[in-house]
């Protein structure tokens, strides 16, 4: 009986110490002590799966897994996670565009101010930072990854033709106005008989990527029909740059546009650095033709770039702030640039060796950085709005109605009518 009771006592004690045990290691887990592993959700070419790896041989009770998903389904998974309050991530890539879609969701994520990004908000552009934070400034919700800084690519060939010079600097002076890019535009079709710009989308978007206030402001309020709407403006220029004859039907992204940026049919494309890589791997002919210089002023925009989040459902914010922080570091945006062709929001950048020194082999050598960290520089802090991508779009559908020939006025109040009937829905 008494050898019963010991080993009872023992089984006792046995389950009592598991118990402390489990309890212990829950407790090192909410602490941030111990082994942590952190979902993170990315999206697009990155360089983030090897940087994770050397975060983990850095730090080795970490692990990060990674999950890669096209554009639009990361940003539909994220947006079903966070509204059900489950099934997020610990860290996520949030893209600018799709970035005021979580606004109203704020309590879903994890405030960076608490967890001390003020120390680190010197190390990036103000407007990029400022673009992350709610209307009062008291909230951040991601740290800054990649920019698109637009800078305007040139077919040297084209230029050459039509009389206009080929040095980035002297093109840069020729063309430092809406109105001078207007003038340069007829000369190249007189001469050459090719438009200026691919289509009515980028003459259109010239101007859209630098309004600070478009469709709407940060009450909601829709602006569409205010007098001085900045929109419309953009919408007219691009109608008056189709009514001159200088822009062409090359829709971006199809076979007809890949093929005529391979040939030089059109002699500029305003965009953004991260096309060099799209160009290099898929205009083979356009080697050593094409040249980068900066846009005019008043086409200083940005297009494309993220951020990276921590939804509040994760039970190791820390250590996942930790992460962002390393892998968003100066240091390691650079290697993003070199690697991955992510073009830094970390000024500091610009001036490192390596980025000074840089030169692309498919413009001739040109160091086509420097012109687009110049373009950064001039880029002002800009509000989309939740539906900015939905509105965006007929307004995209208004202007190849207009391409195809249809009246530009009438098109436009259909257009503002379509947004309206969907914001009133």
């Amino acid at each position: 009986m008494i050898n019963v009771k010991k080993r009872l006592t023992l089984v006792l004690l046995l389950v009592l110490s598991m118990f402390l045990a489990a309890c212990s290691s829950d407790e090192e887990a909410a602490s941030g002590e111990g082994k942590v592993t952190l979902d993170f959700w990315v999206f697009g070419a990155t360089n983030y799966e090897a940087l994770a790896d050397e975060y983990e041989k850095e730090n080795p009770d970490v692990t990060i897994n990674i999950k890669n998903s096209e554009l639009g389904d990361h940003h539909d998974s994220l947006f079903t996670a966070i509204s059900a309050g489950t099934g997020a991530p610990d860290l996520t890539m949030i893209e600018v565009d799709q970035l005021d879609r979580y606004r109203e969701a704020q309590d879903r994520f994890v405030n960076l101010y608490d967890l001390g990004a003020d120390e680190i908000q010197d190390q990036y552009l103000d407007w990029k930072w400022k673009m992350a934070e709610n209307g009062e400034g008291d909230f951040l919700f991601g740290l800054p990854t990649d920019i698109g800084p637009k800078a305007m690519y040139f077919h040297t060939d084209v230029f050459e033709e039509a009389g206009l010079p080929t040095d980035p600097d002297e093109v840069s002076t020729m063309i430092s106005s809406p109105e001078e890019f207007a003038e340069a535009a007829e000369t190249v079709m007189e001469e050459t008989g090719k438009p200026m710009v691919d289509s009515m989308e980028m003459a259109f978007r010239a101007n859209m990527d630098a309004l600070q206030v478009s469709y709407f402001n940060r009450d909601g309020e829709l602006l569409i029909n205010e007098a001085d709407n900045g929109v419309k403006e953009a919408y007219d220029y691009a109608v008056k740059l189709q009514e001159k004859g200088v822009v062409g039907s090359f829709e971006m992204w199809t076979p007809e546009w890949a093929n005529a940026l391979n040939k030089g049919e059109f002699a500029v494309e305003m965009a953004p650095a991260w096309l060099k890589g799209y160009m290099t791997e898929n205009a083979p002919e356009g080697e050593g033709k094409w040249k980068v210089t900066t846009l005019p002023t008043d086409f200083a925009g940005n297009w494309g770039g993220s951020y990276v989040a921590i939804p509040s459902e994760t039970k190791n914010s820390e250590e996942a702030y930790a992460f962002a922080q390393w892998m968003l570091s100066p240091e390691n945006q650079l290697k993003s640039f070199t690697e991955s062709g992510l073009f830094p929001s970390a000024p500091e950048v610009y001036e490192m060796e390596e980025f000074v020194n840089n030169s692309d082999e498919y413009f001739g050598g040109q160091n086509t950085a420097a012109y687009f960290a110049e373009a950064a520089k001039e880029i002002p802090e800009v509000y989309k709005g939740p539906k900015y991508v939905t509105v965006n779009n007929e307004v995209l559908t208004a202007l190849r109605n207009v391409q195809e020939g249809a009246d530009p006025e009438k098109e436009w109040e259909a257009a503002v009518k379509r947004i309206e009937d969907l914001m009133n829905r």
